[in-house]
This record gives C-alpha cells, sequence and structure tokens, in this order.
C-alpha cells in the first residue's frame, strides 16, 4: 500500500542546484518521520537529512549542513530535499525513505518504506 516515488535527480556543474521531490502514497505525514539517504557506488549508504515529526527536529551530517534542505508538503503528501552548492562529493544515487519505527537516528536500517531512487551528478 506504502509507495514512494522520488524524481527531480539530473547532471549539474559543481556550485548548481536542484530540488528533489517523493512522492508518498498509503502513510500519514503526521507524526512521521521521512528521511533522505545517499548512496555512491563503493561507499556506505548515509543519510543526508531526516525530519521527525513527533520530536519536531530535523537533522543533516556535517557534510550537507547549511547546503541541503528537508521539507514536506502534507497536503499533497510529498517530501522535498532542496540541495544548493552542490559538489562533485554529492554524487550518488538519492533515496527518499518513510517511518523511521520510532527512531531517531537517521540511519537507514530504521526505514520501513523506500523510494526506487533518482541520480545526481555534479561535475567538476
Amino acid at each position: 500500500q506504502v509507495q514512494l516515488v522520488a524524481s527531480g535527480g539530473g547532471s549539474v556543474q559543481a556550485g548548481g542546484s536542484l530540488r528533489l521531490s517523493c512522492a508518498v502514497s498509503g502513510y500519514t505525514f503526521s507524526r512521521s518521520c521521512m528521511g533522505w539517504f545517499r548512496q555512491a557506488p563503493g561507499k556506505e549508504r548515509e543519510g543526508v537529512a531526516c525530519s521527525y515529526t513527533r520530536s519536531g527536529r530535523t537533522w543533516y551530517p556535517d557534510s550537507v549542513k547549511g547546503r541541503f534542505t528537508i521539507s514536506q508538503d502534507n497536503a499533497n503528501n510529498t517530501l522535498y530535499l532542496q540541495m544548493n552548492s552542490l559538489k562533485p562529493e554529492d554524487t550518488a544515487m538519492y533515496y527518499c525513505a518513510a517511518d523511521c519505527r520510532g527512531r531517531e537516528r537517521c540511519w537507514w536500517g530504521d526505514f520501513a518504506y523506500w523510494g526506487q531512487g533518482t541520480q545526481v551528478i555534479v561535475s567538476s
């Protein structure tokens, strides 16, 4: 029943911006947790942004803090990731995820539902 569809990826030059979207169905955003993760070839999947409605907080790793912003439109059940000042090291497949099962550590293993991923390529 729960489906997530990510979109908005593409190829940009360093310093550029992208906004990723994640359309969600079958899941209620109220008192929810949502997240964005990325995985580059040969690297572990890492959280780049998580939003926790229950505690009212968001989390970003130092590598993207100040450049990435997670937001959501509850009326349209859509999650967003605004990415500014992109760097080549941001190149990865980006995934949206839902339902962290009460955890607030932005770790991929806690999330129950996943989108298919959208590719982001940042060139020098």
